[in-house]
């Protein structure tokens, strides 16, 4: 669906329905370079199941419009703002590699509007090494390719996407090279400077689920675990044979897990 937000419009996928606040609200949280395209084996999924599902693109990311936000702290006033503008009271927030410093962030800033997290791929930080931040300004599609490269595991080096008709490495970058120019590199800057993970982890009283990737070189997985004992009564689950695009490798095995938590 499309929705207007600060004066630029702004696109959510719904999972295929008409978004119903009324029902139990799921917020999809993309990565840096990504968009609502990370959540397709999810958002339709839990769309089927009795949520109202919004995976929104973040401004200049996807179909949306607006400049990118810059910092992570934008970005979770920027979902508090838009859950608010959709008349959502609370939601649980799916966050995925930014995404996981953006759910954090929203439920440390925002804590009411936050009924639950679950937290893919992520940690407390993740900086970024300055010659890819760099490359992602100079030489963007060299940035996309080693990115998706680091970003899978080793089957998703080997065979057919989860998606029939579609290759990991090709689809992921496809997804990068739709967004605003600037994106990118944007979003490498605010995960590099923040530094309220560990804080932010530590204030969070809701209801948690950790999914790690065991073959993650992006945020690997020890500082996965690091976030998951950080956060009080976190549960913690981690997928030994997965890389960093989690939701795209291991689909089906990520919304079982994501269902029996949200089934509490």
């Amino acid at each position: 669906m499309k929705h207007v937000l600060d004066g630029a419009s702004i696109h959510i996928a719904t999972g295929g329905l008409d978004f119903d606040p009324a029902r139990p609200v799921l917020v999809f949280i993309h990565g840096s370079g990504q968009s609502h395209l990370t959540w397709v084996l999810q958002t339709r999924y839990f769309a089927h199941r009795g949520f109202a599902v919004l995976a929104p693109d973040l401004p200049g990311h996807g179909l949306s419009g607006g400049a990118p936000l810059t910092s992570i702290g934008d970005m979770a006033d920027w979902i508090d703002g838009l859950l608010a503008s959709l008349g959502v009271a609370q939601a649980t927030l799916v966050g995925h590699s930014q995404g996981v410093l953006v759910a954090l962030e929203t439920a440390s800033r925002h804590p009411e509007r936050v009924a639950a997290l679950t937290l893919i791929a992520g940690a407390m930080a993740i900086p970024v090494n300055d010659a890819l931040i760099e490359m992602s300004q100079s030489a963007p599609e060299k940035a996309f390719r080693m990115m998706t490269s680091w970003g899978h595991g080793p089957g998703a080096h080997k065979f057919d996407n989860t998606q029939p008709g579609h290759a990991f490495l090709g689809y992921g970058r496809r997804v990068m090279a739709q967004n605003d120019g600037a994106a990118l590199h944007a979003d490498l800057v605010a995960c590099n400077s923040y530094d309220g993970g560990k804080d932010a982890a530590a204030s969070v009283t809701q209801p948690s689920l950790c999914l790690l990737a065991g073959k993650d070189k992006m945020t690997p997985v020890k500082f996965g675990r690091k976030m998951a004992e950080r956060i009080s009564g976190a549960q913690c689950h981690v997928f030994e044979r997965a890389g960093h695009f989690l939701p795209a490798e291991f689909p089906i095995e990520v919304n079982d897990a994501m269902a029996a938590f949200l089934s509490r």
